[in-house]
């Protein structure tokens, strides 16, 4: 039986389900009044480590274990998934539940919800697959058994994303993108406390070339990313979109690239976009 308990309980029981409530703030909310996407994954982001800091496997960093650290293991994320029915607004509160489950014999799996408190009606559903890499020879690894020991007793085995609601992803190009930026580069308030850049600036980086009149006109209904490799704080990237109608209700369809100036992929995305 699932528990539910508020953020600042901390005990480790099995069947966690995690949750932690949110006010929307006035910063942030765009120009028409609702959350942004990345809002949105900053408020699952915090969720994810105060889950894991409440059920004891925070260990000595931002979700490193104690078993981890031992073996210059941390977690990379390889997939991300997000469904959008609806953006709060500013004066909206929301509840993230978040919990963890198995992703075959060597993933993790992190599956969110995002409600609005008032309502209980679901507005976001996602789903993250996250890797083992050995942070000396920046290989994957398969989970060890101690490693399994500390986090398998929080496993869940339930989705908020079921895999076919995720589509292939599409590799660009410079013959076939409609819009392309280089010289992208990490700032140092761009890293994490693990000295790698947030996950969430690669989001960033691919909005560069999404065209403004598609934001003003339209919100994202569905965002997929897949991670490649790591870029560095020294990296120089491109991004490249290209933008194309859709049989999908979002209207829009865009697919997304970032890769180093030297050709190698970092990142492969596409965007589902529905009219405001």
């Amino acid at each position: 039986e699932n528990l539910y308990f508020q953020s600042d309980d901390h005990f480790g029981l099995h069947g966690l389900v995690f949750r932690r409530t949110f006010a929307i703030r006035s910063y942030e909310v765009g120009p028409d009044r609702s959350t942004s996407i990345l809002a949105v994954m900053n408020h699952m982001q915090e969720a994810t480590l105060n889950h894991a800091k409440s059920v004891g496997i925070l260990g000595d960093g931002f979700g490193t274990t104690l078993e981890m650290s031992k073996r210059d293991l941390m977690w990379v994320v390889r997939r991300t998934h997000v469904a959008v029915e609806r953006y709060p607004t500013w004066g909206d509160t929301v509840e993230v539940e978040c919990w963890i489950g198995a992703s075959g014999n060597n993933g993790m799996r992190r599956d969110f919800l995002v409600r609005d408190c008032k309502t209980g009606e679901i507005l976001t559903r996602c789903t993250s697959l996250s890797v083992l890499m050995n942070t000396r020879t920046r290989r994957l690894s398969t989970i060890p058994d101690e490693v399994r020991g500390e986090i398998g007793p929080a496993f869940i085995d339930n989705v908020a994303v079921k895999d076919d609601e995720i589509k292939k992803l599409q590799k660009l190009n410079d013959s076939t993108a409609d819009y392309i930026q280089g010289g992208l580069t990490p700032r140092w308030n761009d890293l994490d406390v693990n000295q790698h850049v947030n996950n969430l600036k690669y989001v960033a980086w691919v909005f560069e070339t999404v065209p403004d009149s598609i934001f003003e006109s339209h919100h994202i209904s569905s965002f997929t990313l897949e991670y490649r490799r790591e870029c560095t704080r020294d990296s120089v990237l491109r991004s490249l979109t290209t933008v194309s109608g859709g049989s999908s209700e979002a209207g829009l369809v865009c697919d997304h690239l970032l890769q180093l100036e030297g050709g190698s992929e970092v990142l492969r995305a596409r965007t589902e976009w529905r009219p405001k």
